[in-house]
């Protein structure tokens, strides 16, 4: 797509179930269903928006997003049958394919690593060593909050057993602000909300700092990517035009995300997240291929540095389980 989206990247956060339903030669549409790592939030509106803005439905496809509880859940959800798509993360999808699921990439959602790990300043925590013994909370034990830290821990040779997990939820700077946990494991704009919700005098660490795996991908299963190509390649080109929209219109989507977000009440608000979103949509990789290319190379690395953790025991060859085919041109 050559427009200005080309330099942006695409991207919000929910996987997505396809269900195969009429082919396209007939009059009714195909179903869509969206396995999302999370739920119905501001940043990814731009899936919200379907009802206002019929991106998916131009394709002929009716499209549905079901929530979930982190990227493994997202996972879970495709394979039982509630979705045929997942909005997940790199993680969960090493973990699955290490237990022998049957799983594609096929778009990059967000190229950046949008987590890290936040912590007020009196808990003295400015780099990963810092976290050895502290209790640190994360979204939950399937989400991408606890595997990027199980990530950044391992780079200076730290493990799980080095500090105390504890589970949070969504709402995960709480804990934090009301000193339960000595950090908090989250993202951009889960770091965004917190300081709008009064955090002050924190510190960050940054997780692409160390190893900038991409945060989200639509992942299928095998059999999806080999018997349905053409509706994947119909429900990516909706997406991406969804995603594009986004990033061209940001204030009509934050109006947009009022109505469609559980969280999206305050406009302002919904604003500045839709537009840090925006910015973990491009990479130097997509301003040069376009909109959800990968990175070949810091995939692999990631798969290499969870094997490295003993988190995968299997060897992850990424050509075999990435693929770009079906990106729209």
């Amino acid at each position: 797509m050559k427009n200005p989206v080309s330099k942006l990247f695409a991207g919000l956060a929910f996987s997505a179930l396809l269900f195969p339903g009429i082919s396209g030669a007939q009059a009714q549409n195909d179903r869509v269903v969206v396995a999302g790592w999370g739920p119905a939030i501001s940043e990814v509106t731009n899936l919200l928006a379907e009802p206002d803005k019929g991106f998916f439905k131009a394709k002929g496809i009716d499209f549905e997003f079901v929530p979930g509880k982190g990227g493994g859940d997202a996972i879970r959800n495709m394979l039982t049958g509630r979705a045929s798509v997942a909005f997940t993360d790199p993680s969960s999808f090493y973990l699955a394919l290490d237990k022998g699921e049957k799983l594609v990439a096929i778009y990059n959602i967000y190229p950046q690593n949008v987590f890290n790990v936040v912590s007020p300043k009196s808990r003295g925590i400015t780099k990963p060593s810092d976290l050895k013994g502290r209790k640190i909370g994360v979204y939950s034990l399937s989400s991408g909050t606890r595997q990027n830290l199980q990530v950044l821990l391992h780079q200076v040779g730290l493990t799980e057993k080095d500090v105390t997990i504890q589970v949070t939820g969504l709402l995960n700077f709480a804990p934090v602000m009301q000193g339960q946990v000595d950090a908090t494991a989250a993202t951009d704009t889960g770091l965004y909300v917190a300081k709008a919700k009064g955090l002050k005098d924190f510190n960050v660490i940054e997780v692409r700092d160390y190893l900038n795996l991409p945060s989200d991908m639509f992942v299928v299963t095998e059999k999806m990517y080999r018997e349905q190509k053409p509706l994947l390649r119909r429900f990516l080109a909706a997406y991406r035009d969804s995603a594009a929209w986004m990033i061209a219109k940001p204030e009509e989507a934050a109006k947009i995300a009022v109505k469609r977000a559980i969280n999206g009440r305050n406009e302002k608000v919904n604003l500045d997240i839709i537009k840090i979103r925006n910015i973990s949509s491009v990479s130097p990789t997509t301003d040069r291929m376009g909109l959800g290319h990968f990175d070949m190379d810091v995939l692999q690395k990631g798969a290499d540095t969870f094997a490295a953790l003993g988190l995968i025991k299997k060897k992850i060859d990424i050509a075999d389980v990435v693929k770009s085919d079906l990106i729209p041109k």
